[in-house]
């Protein structure tokens, strides 16, 4: 809840209920009996508002109650794992209303069943225990399921950063110097570019705001892209009067929920500011009328908004719904290690609905068929890799048509990243796409992981089928079990 305050209003409203829950009195009975609105007692049971003295002594004398059994905050044993989630940061930090959820409705579920629901919540902390989601991993989570709820797209903020671009008479293809000197000229900061290094910091901090005196502190390896990123988005923190917010672009300084959230909002801004929506739209919706692809001239079109391909592809989640119409996609984003083999889902989006490839957070070894997958394997110092594929998967029956462009990292050290967007192939999109239906693409069967693969012979399989050939087991376990009580019970 947001404050003790409301804390106090939440358990006195269920203590009313449960009292009056007891005396089987419907809340018109309790307002016969106490002179007291029946609308009134409603918002108390709520937790919306607290009684004065004389109230709650009436309704105690209705109730067969005491005035202290009422005001007590402390909770009989039916109703406190109630308080112990209240008061949880799931209630504090988490804007339920975000999803359209009203607090007041889930404490009146949660109060129905308190045991049970509290139990559910439990069960998911132990699992989130058990694969070792921190705090910010569950954040990270929220986020993302947020911007899957709205397609990622929010009009609101598409609309400030269009205004922002006329008022301010923006260039389609922005430089960090312009961004520079807006924050200098518009919002009194200060900018250096400085060797973090040099304090201790790891190469992962980028930037670090310091309200105080408005001082933005840039670590010098950053390239003219990621430094443009930055600059764009502390725009973004400005103009739209985000606060709370990090104070670093890694999550180094990372304490709320609401930081997370604000932090998000001015991302969104900055990919606006960056990239046009209707000259993204345009351009590839023409792209998209080619008969055959071209990873060439894909690269080009990145070229013409962006140096940065995450920007970019990025970007398209925000566009190919709301703007031509391809609501079923993913954004996934890879990361590679030098000198190792092991592949990593850094980030991931999934629009419209769960799509086939996701992160998992076992250790499973993900489908090295998958292109971003393989051109991340192959890629070559200093080097960019563009292609695509018609990537089907055997076991759901879903294909799609996978882009992705695999890069070397500047910042990090050794960690190449690979971007790829996926677009589920149905008869919308099988229109837009005309180069989806080119014989120059491979189509190429694929999995998530190796671990739940069903493809015979795989020649890149790291991995056996364990947890595919214990779900086979356990199927015709059941189908012997099945035939067992057939045979008994003839």
């Amino acid at each position: 809840m947001a404050s003790d305050s409301d804390f106090i209003k939440t358990v006195f409203g269920l203590k009313m209920r449960q009292f009056r829950q007891k005396k089987s009195f419907s809340l018109q009975d309790l307002a016969n009996l106490t002179g007291v609105s029946k609308s009134y007692l409603n918002e108390i049971e709520n937790g919306k508002k607290y009684p004065k003295h004389d109230k709650i002594a009436n309704l105690a004398i209705a109730l067969n109650c005491t005035y202290d059994d009422l005001v007590s905050t402390k909770l009989d044993k039916s109703l406190a794992p109630i308080a112990e989630i209240i008061q949880s940061d799931f209630f504090k930090e988490i804007p339920l209303e975000l999803f359209g959820i009203n607090k007041t409705n889930l404490i009146s579920i949660i109060s129905d069943a308190p045991k049970k629901v509290t139990a559910f919540i439990n069960t998911l902390i132990e699992i989130s225990k058990n694969y070792n989601l921190s705090k910010e991993q569950f954040y990270f989570a929220v986020i993302r399921s947020f911007q899957e709820l709205y397609d990622n797209y929010f009009p609101e903020i598409e609309e400030k950063a269009i205004n922002y671009i006329v008022e301010n008479e923006l260039l389609n293809k922005p430089h960090s110097s312009e961004f520079e000197a807006i924050l200098k000229s518009q919002f009194d900061y200060e900018i250096k570019s400085l060797d973090l290094e040099q304090y201790g910091a790891s190469g992962k901090l980028r930037s670090l705001y310091i309200p105080e005196t408005k001082l933005l502190l840039l670590n010098e390896l950053l390239d003219e892209d990621q430094k443009t990123f930055i600059l764009a988005k502390e725009i973004g923190f400005n103009v739209m009067n985000l606060n709370p917010r990090p104070n670093t672009y890694s999550w180094l300084d990372f304490t709320s929920f609401e930081e997370l959230l604000n932090n998000y909002y001015a991302s969104y801004f900055a990919g606006c500011l960056l990239i046009r929506k209707d000259l993204l739209s345009n351009e590839i919706n023409a792209f998209f009328q080619n008969s055959e692809w071209d990873p060439k001239l894909f690269e080009n079109l990145i070229e013409e908004f962006t140096n940065s391909p995450e920007t970019f592809y990025y970007r398209l989640t925000n566009i190919l719904p709301q703007e031509l119409g391809i609501k079923d996609l993913f954004y996934l984003c890879f990361t590679k290690k030098k000198n190792s083999d092991k592949i990593q889902i850094l980030k991931e989006l999934h629009l419209n609905q769960q799509q086939a490839p996701h992160a998992n957070a076992t250790n499973e070894h993900y489908c090295r068929r998958w292109i971003a997958v393989k051109n991340l394997k192959d890629l070559k110092e200093n080097e960019q890799v563009t292609e695509a594929q018609i990537s089907h998967y055997k076991d759901s029956g879903l294909t799609y048509l996978v882009i992705s462009t695999s890069q070397k990292n500047p910042f990090s050290d050794g960690t190449n990243r690979s971007y790829c967007i996926g677009i589920l192939l149905n008869s919308n999109s099988l229109k837009k796409i005309k180069f989806a239906k080119s014989d120059q693409l491979k189509t190429v069967n694929v999995g998530v992981t190796c671990e739940f693969c069903s493809i015979p012979d795989c020649e890149v399989r790291q991995a056996p089928p364990l947890r595919l050939e214990k779900e086979i087991f356990n199927e015709n376990m059941k189908k012997s079990i099945q035939k067992i009580r057939k045979d008994i019970l003839r």
